[in-house]
């Protein structure tokens, strides 16, 4: 009895230490948990078990505790009991972090979808032509490049590749996955989401004329920008991420990223309430709410809210047959251009063949072709290193990957690899924890040795 006593004791001064150390973060570490799970389960069809282990099971987050309502497509997460947060799944918008006044039983509008069901072969369709022979290609080297990609996986800290295609003059000459995913699977793209809402502003040009050059406030009203310096940004700054707005993109700690993700209900209005600190043009800011302010602007460009849902699906996902594809929104009903966007890895590869054929899709332009020249052009500001909501390869940040090379970047180490030089696009998601630098290395080592089978 005495032992029982001083476990309990223990197991509450554990609590206690947690709770002093960490209670300012439990919003985000059971907000990640609920979210996480939600449209992990009730989208991309993954066992609750597996999402604990790996997904939800890194440093802090695996502190949460969470419960699935399967019937209600509801998860509730809490640390200890305390701070609990829930998460709430909507056909065809995807899960949401809610908040008591969130009501669940209203109707939600959906996106109409167009799905493509054809018999065309991939990339135009979804039936994978037989297998093609390139003189050009070393299959050895490329196939210990795959293999390679996969090593050490489900270990802390490593690698954890889940899937890996690489797509050659429109043809998969490789495809891997790891233990319990398949072409099926749906893989989050966390800021890959970025690059899919510049794609979608490159629809907004071609389609209405849309000036990228012209302020945001000429149609984004409420700004509070009309007497300040803010008055002069555009959202061609926006997608350089050159505004001059104040933002902190900081994934360890509250921040101004994890507050918006974690916390609002509007996401769109995060980075509008910021103040400038630089003059628009002049300085770089890599920001996840410039970019869900770009989603506010887009949303200002329609006159309905069902127009607005529509517009990305219509104009480019549901046109090249991404039909695997999510855009989840937040509780506003706001696209979360910043970092939710689930496709299968397939899908994501047809993301990057269109900006590799420039817009061209088939014969059909889905945005011009300076839109996509426009995307890859390094940003000075940036050190050379940041497009239009894609990084660029322009100074050999990857060292031993082409310089014309550019891509959707997104945490934990999803890629879609455009590489024109090459006529190639690699798609690489997973989940590494690995810190900035070896993460690089990582990616730098696979298309390094990818391009290396390529013989020009």
């Amino acid at each position: 009895m005495k032992l029982m006593k001083i476990v309990l004791l223990l197991v509450l001064l554990l609590v206690i230490v947690v709770g002093y150390l960490h209670y300012p973060k439990l919003n985000m570490i059971s907000g990640y948990a609920a979210k996480n799970m939600a449209t992990n389960v009730f989208y991309a069809n993954r066992p609750i078990d597996s999402i604990n282990t790996y997904d939800n099971g890194v440093p802090l987050i695996k502190l949460a505790k969470t419960k699935v309502d399967s019937k209600n497509k509801i998860v509730n997460s809490s640390v200890f009991g305390m701070l609990e947060r829930k998460a709430f799944y909507r056909e065809g918008l995807g899960a949401v972090l809610i908040d008591d006044d969130y009501n669940t039983e209203q109707k939600f509008i959906q996106p109409k979808r167009s799905k493509i069901d054809n018999k065309l072969p991939f990339p135009y369709g979804d039936i994978l032509p037989k297998d093609s022979l390139f003189s050009t290609i070393d299959y050895d080297k490329l196939n210990t490049a795959i293999s390679n990609a996969f090593l050490e996986n489900h270990r802390p800290n490593l690698k954890n590749t889940r899937a890996l295609l690489v797509v050659y003059k429109d043809q998969i000459i490789a495809e891997k996955y790891a233990e319990g995913f398949d072409e099926n699977s749906k893989f989050l793209g966390w800021s890959m989401a970025k690059s899919l809402l510049a794609a979608v502003f490159g629809t907004l040009e071609k389609e209405k004329n849309f000036d990228i050059h012209q302020p945001v406030i000429a149609t984004l009203k409420n700004t509070g920008w009309e007497n300040d310096e803010r008055a002069q940004i555009t959202t061609h700054h926006l997608l350089k991420m050159v505004s001059g707005l104040d933002w902190e993109e900081d994934y360890t700690k509250i921040s101004d990223v994890t507050k918006m993700l974690f916390l609002d209900r509007d996401m769109t209005k995060s980075q509008a309430l910021k103040k400038a600190s630089h003059k628009a043009g002049t300085n770089f800011i890599y920001s996840s709410g410039t970019t869900n302010l770009l989603s506010g602007v887009l949303r200002a460009q329609f006159k309905t809210y069902q127009e607005y849902l529509d517009f990305p699906y219509t104009s480019l996902i549901d046109k090249i047959g991404m039909n695997s594809m999510l855009f989840e929104t937040d509780m506003e009903g706001n696209y979360v251009g910043s970092s939710y966007a689930w496709a299968t890895a397939r899908d994501w590869a047809k993301f990057g063949l269109l900006f590799l054929h420039e817009g061209n899709w088939n014969g059909e332009q889905i945005f011009n072709k300076t839109w996509a020249q426009y995307t890859a052009t390094p940003t000075k500001e940036s050190a050379n290193e940041y497009g239009a909501q894609f990084w660029t390869n322009t100074d050999g940040f990857l060292p031993d990957a082409p310089r014309d090379m550019y891509y959707a970047d997104g945490y934990h180490g999803q890629r879609v690899f455009i590489i024109p030089s090459k006529e190639l696009v690699i798609v690489r998601t997973g989940l590494t924890h690995k810190g900035r630098t070896d993460s690089y290395d990582i990616m730098n080592k696979l298309v390094g040795d990818v391009v290396s089978a390529i013989k020009d």
